[in-house]
């Protein structure tokens, strides 16, 4: 794979982004961006870094190159120039962007960028996963920033497409949520032999990526074992802080992590050294326990995709039969690489390892409570506590309907 960064300016105002109040994660008004070849002269990923608590990680745009000319683009990311002059770069030679895809209706974090990048390409159709809506008023999309006469809804038949000749796709949900619906849309590419989805399954890779190693600071912050103690930034740090953010990022608070009593941890951010300089004035609540290199191990499950335990516990259980039908649907295509939009970029992966992922919502594969296939590297039990617990109130309260 080829990887292209942008050239920053003196002041970098190349990786500026002004619109980051709306969803204030961070980097905020700072993205930078990677390009990578992912299939030459065919599929590029452009991916950038967004978090909280400096719980950061990748969100990915992917380009391909038309066979009828042009690109189409599966969820932007935040358009700063960087980002605009490396697609530049590829219209110059691919021709224009004939196509963007807004492919969820839940994932703020991807429907925020759409209206602003395809501004940056007035000639490109946009078109839209059905049932979209937005809190806490569900307003039009054209008063969420789309373009009013370029944007369209994706029919429930992708023979009626004008890209079905190289594309087909299937819609998962809506599944009800209480405020509202989740739904994704799947992207097959039929020559490239690609599968492109949102947020369904993820893998997991041992190392940090290369977009998050630009600011290496977040991981440096999750490498420490305590407020007092002085990381140095090398592989194996970077690693370390790369693996327990991925802890914390699907697990919330996975098992093998307490959390400090605050009076200790403002004891202890005191006597850090220029503790008034440091992020969140060098308090760190956090005390992992020795075994949380293992509850990585099995996250990660050798790289295998999976479906990330939010989803598991909070949605897709709640639509199983729905679930299950769409999986079929996308296991009848013949992929040999799913493209995702965050953490791993091109999971090399075929149908079958597709459908393992699932294998949570099908009784007679549950190796654990969390569901889980056995022969597919199940989530360990025990780290799904914090989201069993999120399940119960939200239940308790009427936000989430019942399994």
């Amino acid at each position: 794979m080829q990887e292209h960064q942008g050239h920053p300016s003196i002041h970098s105002q190349d990786w500026s982004w002004s619109l980051w109040f709306p969803v204030p994660l961070y980097p905020y008004g700072k993205r930078r961006t990677i390009r990578v070849e992912v299939v030459k002269d065919r599929i590029w990923t452009f991916d950038q870094i967004q978090g909280i608590l400096y719980v950061v990680v990748p969100i990915r745009m992917t380009v391909i190159k038309l066979d009828a000319g042009g690109l189409l683009v599966y969820a932007p990311v935040a358009p700063t120039p960087e980002c605009i002059r490396l697609v530049q770069e590829l219209v110059a030679e691919h021709g224009e962007v004939n196509y963007i895809i807004l492919p969820t209706v839940s994932g703020i974090e991807h429907k925020v960028f759409v209206g602003p990048f395809a501004r940056k390409f007035p000639n490109a159709q946009v078109f839209v996963t059905p049932h979209q809506w937005s809190y806490p008023v569900n307003l039009p999309l054209s008063w969420l920033g789309f373009p009013r006469k370029r944007t369209h809804v994706l029919p429930a038949d992708s023979r009626q497409t004008p890209f079905a000749d190289e594309f087909d796709y299937a819609v998962l949900g809506p599944v009800n949520l209480g405020l509202g619906p989740f739904a994704e849309v799947g992207f097959w590419h039929k020559r490239s032999r690609t599968l492109l989805v949102t947020d369904t399954v993820v893998s997991v890779p041992e190392n940090p990526p290369a977009i998050a190693q630009l600011d290496p600071y977040p991981l440096l912050f999750h490498a420490r074992d305590h407020a007092l103690d002085i990381v140095i930034d090398n592989k194996m740090t970077r690693r370390k802080g790369w693996q327990r953010i991925c802890l914390f990022a699907f697990f919330f608070r996975p098992s093998t992590l307490d959390t400090i009593p605050f009076t200790q941890t403002l004891r202890e951010a005191r006597k850090a050294p220029d503790w008034s300089k440091q992020a969140y004035f060098g308090l760190f609540p956090f005390k992992w326990k020795p075994g949380w290199q293992k509850s990585f191990d099995a996250l990660r499950g050798n790289g295998r995709p999976f479906v990330a335990p939010i989803l598991q516990t909070l949605i897709l259980n709640r639509a199983p039969k729905e679930t299950l039908n769409w999986v079929d649907k996308v296991a009848s295509w013949e992929f040999e690489r799913i493209i995702p939009c965050h953490l791993e970029g091109a999971i090399a992966a075929n149908p079958e390892q597709f459908c393992q992922a699932f294998g949570f919502l099908e009784p007679d594969l549950k190796g654990s409570k969390n569901g889980g296939n056995p022969d597919n590297y199940p989530l360990p039990d025990h780290d799904f506590e914090l989201l069993r617990q999120i399940e119960a109130t939200l239940k308790r309260r009427g936000i989430l309907p019942p399994v």
